[in-house]
């Protein structure tokens, strides 16, 4: 019997990246929640593991060559989980090149530019001493929606993001993506976003994953000192 993988995890679109893909993939995996609002990224046991002081990261009992390995930083992990399974990562050398193409679009674009939206749209305005900075809102607010537009015309071609066939590049867009009224977004003139963020959602191991520790999600723009300790580090 497969061992399970530890997940080390908080219900933020980059752990749902892992929980959805782990759910997918059918592997089975233990969680250990990080609670980045109470400063537990920085603990030294966790930084062993994840030195970024970021999660989500893993630890497989079955690596490599049958030895435990530990990987960090979502889009490495994903691929990682891809190769040990043989699932999710295309079909060849083209579809593979697809899949990472837009696996790195995620990683280097969506994900920075949604996050900072989510914060000056949201949390900025809400700290002590309010930091409502137009420009900033604008911009952020722009290059999402520039970004969305990206990938509205990719899935005008395709079924899925990198092709018609369901990948890690789903399981890393998806999370962000699916958040697109906290970005201030418009699906109006986006229809095959609008189309395959619903075909995601509908997947039932994508539910399982995106609901892992759901209650633990707070609201920080009410909460200062979470605000305090993801902020001003």
């Amino acid at each position: 019997m497969t061992a399970a993988i530890e997940l080390y995890y908080w219900p933020t679109p980059n752990g749902w990246k892992i929980s959805i893909a782990l759910e997918e993939m059918g592997l089975p995996y233990t969680v250990r929640f990080i609670n980045i609002g109470k400063g537990e990224q920085f603990a030294p046991d966790f930084l062993a593991i994840a030195p970024n002081n970021r999660m989500p990261a893993i630890v497989d009992p079955e690596g490599p060559d049958g030895a435990p390995v530990s990987v960090f930083e979502s889009g490495a992990i994903l691929q990682y989980l891809a190769r040990k399974t043989g699932k999710f990562y295309g079909e060849g050398e083209r579809q593979q090149i697809a899949v990472e193409q837009w696996l790195m679009w995620q990683m280097g674009g969506v994900g920075p530019m949604a996050g900072q939206a989510h914060h000056f749209l949201r949390y900025a305005p809400a700290m002590d001493p309010p930091q409502d900075l137009p420009y900033a809102k604008d911009r952020y607010r722009a290059e999402v929606a520039r970004l969305y537009g990206v990938l509205d015309r990719q899935l005008a071609k395709n079924e899925f993001v990198a092709g018609d066939f369901l990948s890690i590049a789903d399981f890393a867009i998806w999370p962000w993506a699916s958040m697109w009224q906290g970005q201030e977004q418009t699906l109006d003139d986006k229809p095959n976003l609008a189309r395959w963020l619903d075909l995601m959602a509908a997947r039932p191991a994508v539910q399982r994953g995106r609901a892992v520790g759901a209650e633990l999600r707070g609201d920080l723009s009410k909460d200062k000192a979470a605000q305090s300790v993801l902020f001003k580090r």
